[in-house]
């Protein structure tokens, strides 16, 4: 896009915060675009195991994207029971995306699909640990992991 300047200089300029966003819930998304998101986002994901992630996305049982223009730019992924417990397993939106209000939209239709019902929980990465208190999360002491093998 161009915009004409009174010297009739043209600029090349990318306005993203004003771009239509589309939202889905449940439509899968495929798994290269997942890995693009993932490596674009910098989210701390097992990319080099498409397999892996595609299992991922299959045993999960509510999934939101966010399309730019068709091209996947972010995604939630949770698995819940829809009425006690809702785990947001990952949250990632392309690094040319961030700072556009993307990921709390996509917590919010998560939020929307699991009703008030529903108890919204996740493992946050360091580096995040200041952006969730903003989304209306609430930081917990009382929990416990068991860290995976691989």
């Amino acid at each position: 896009m161009f915009r004409i300047f009174e010297n009739k200089i043209p600029v090349f300029f990318l306005q993203i915060r004003t771009m239509d966003i589309e939202y889905a819930v449940n439509q899968m998304p495929r798994v290269e675009e997942i890995i693009d998101v993932y490596v674009s986002s910098g989210i701390r994901r097992p990319v080099d195991d498409p397999e892996r992630i595609g299992n991922m996305y299959r045993h999960a049982n509510l999934i939101i994207t966010a399309r730019h223009e068709g091209r996947l730019v972010g995604v939630a992924r949770s698995l819940t029971d829809f009425c006690y417990c809702c785990y947001l397993s990952d949250l990632a939106v392309c690094k040319a995306y961030q700072r556009q209000g993307i990921g709390k939209k996509l917590i919010e239709h998560t939020l929307q699909q699991i009703g008030g019902q529903t108890m919204l929980l996740l493992l946050a990465a360091p580096e995040a640990m200041t952006y969730y208190p903003h989304l209306g999360f609430t930081r917990v002491e009382n929990g416990f992991l068991i860290p995976r093998k691989r």
